[in-house]
């Protein structure tokens, strides 16, 4: 029976931005500013960019002792040894992902607002799940909404990490926390914040157990 990891904090993932020293300077900020993980979330089909991108950030979540994951793209989580990768419905099987990834690695799984999706994926082999949206998002403006109920059954059913998703904000962030969710991914938020470190501190400060 593999150990499940645990993983809690800021989950940061990619804007859109087409200026690749850009987005690296600003993923570089997330990490600094202490995020939990760091997501390349890029669907241009520019391979060579994507290799870019993913090796660049891999080094700076090494440096800064978060975890990297790539978006939808076993092969390339893969061809820079990332910490993990990223599955929606249509982006691969879980269990082959589960197969093909060495020992140790993350494999995480989108499951909107559907229980049942995530019980599949972590019987599968995901280590953690993902649900959302769990507010209006301005990157999935048509995203099904998930409840903010489900992250406690989830939290409380699958013992794995429980991901929300989809519109956060600093300011609806505390009750999404105290519903259960384990991880927030952030990227509008997060990303056009004027200081980006220090937005990614105020998230991250928000997972700090209470000193007596």
């Amino acid at each position: 029976m593999r150990t499940r990891p645990k993983l809690r904090g800021l989950y940061a993932i990619t804007p859109e931005e087409t200026d690749e020293a850009r987005l690296i300077a600003i993923a570089g900020a997330a990490v600094r500013g202490g995020a939990a993980l760091l997501q390349l979330r890029d669907k241009t089909t520019d391979a060579a960019r994507r290799l870019r991108l993913a090796t660049a950030l891999q080094a700076l979540c090494r440096e800064h002792g978060a975890r990297f994951i790539v978006n939808d793209d076993l092969e390339l989580a893969r061809a820079v040894d990332a910490d993990g990768v990223h599955l929606g419905a249509d982006d691969g099987d879980l269990a082959a992902a589960r197969r093909a990834l060495p020992a140790g690695r993350l494999l995480g799984a989108s499951c909107y607002a559907d229980l049942d999706t995530a019980r599949r994926a972590v019987a599968l082999g995901a280590d953690y799940v993902a649900f959302g949206a769990v507010c209006p998002s301005p990157t999935k403006p048509q995203a099904v909404r998930a409840p903010l109920a489900l992250l406690s059954r989830a939290r409380a059913e699958l013992g794995v990490p429980v991901c929300a998703i989809g519109g956060i904000t600093l300011a609806d962030a505390p009750r999404i926390v105290a519903a259960g969710a384990d991880l927030l991914a952030v990227i509008s938020d997060l990303f056009a914040a004027p200081d980006i470190a220090r937005r990614a501190q105020d998230y991250q400060r928000l997972f700090q157990e209470p000193t007596t």
